[in-house]
């Protein structure tokens, strides 16, 4: 559950899935994780709103990238099929609960605030000056079902083929690919 967690938020942003019919919408959302919760943020009005109370089920993921693989990272025989992209992603399944009180939304929108801002420098969210702003604004709370996670960073490939993938990572040595082989490492 730490990895999820940790995923969670550390994120900043998720994909929103919805379905109204046979029409299926997908929207990126800033959001925050609050003890087993996912909350964002909207309008009252708009399409994203106009899917949840039509059908409250929503489906939600976020992914943290890692380094591209390209074929030649993993295999010497010349071929396409071996690139790849690594990856760790969180998949949520739930029902969307857009009757929150006012505590909760400030809550929410507090949270979301540290997540985006942790330094600091703005009025709390419970004070006056925001009840207009608030009263404005939808938050919604997902309450998950189904949690999953997916950590696709090369743990499952023969020692030969992990270890070229390591050698190319060091040697193209960017940031990302050495967070990438410390993943690899944690997950081996």
């Amino acid at each position: 559950m730490d990895d999820i967690e940790d995923l969670l938020d550390c994120a900043e942003y998720g994909v929103l899935a919805l379905s109204k019919g046979v029409t299926p919408y997908s929207v990126p959302v800033n959001f925050v994780r609050v003890d087993k919760f996912i909350y964002f943020h909207g309008s009252k009005n708009g399409r994203k709103m106009d899917y949840l109370r039509c059908n409250k089920n929503i489906s939600f993921s976020v992914t943290k990238p890692y380094s591209i693989i390209p074929s030649y990272f993993s295999s010497k025989d010349g071929l396409a099929c071996p690139a790849t992209h690594f990856f760790k992603s969180v998949v949520i399944d739930g029902f969307a609960d857009i009757e929150l009180d006012k505590s909760e939304k400030i809550k929410a929108l507090s949270a979301l605030m540290k997540k985006l801002q942790s330094e600091g420098g703005y009025k709390s969210l419970d004070e006056s000056i925001y009840k207009k702003a608030i009263d404005a604004t939808e938050v919604v709370k997902i309450v998950p079902y189904n949690i999953k996670l997916k950590v696709k960073v090369g743990q499952k490939l023969p020692d030969s083929r992990y270890n070229l993938i390591i050698e190319h990572l060091s040697k193209r040595a960017e940031a990302i690919d050495l967070e990438t082989i410390e993943v690899m490492k944690r997950y081996r």
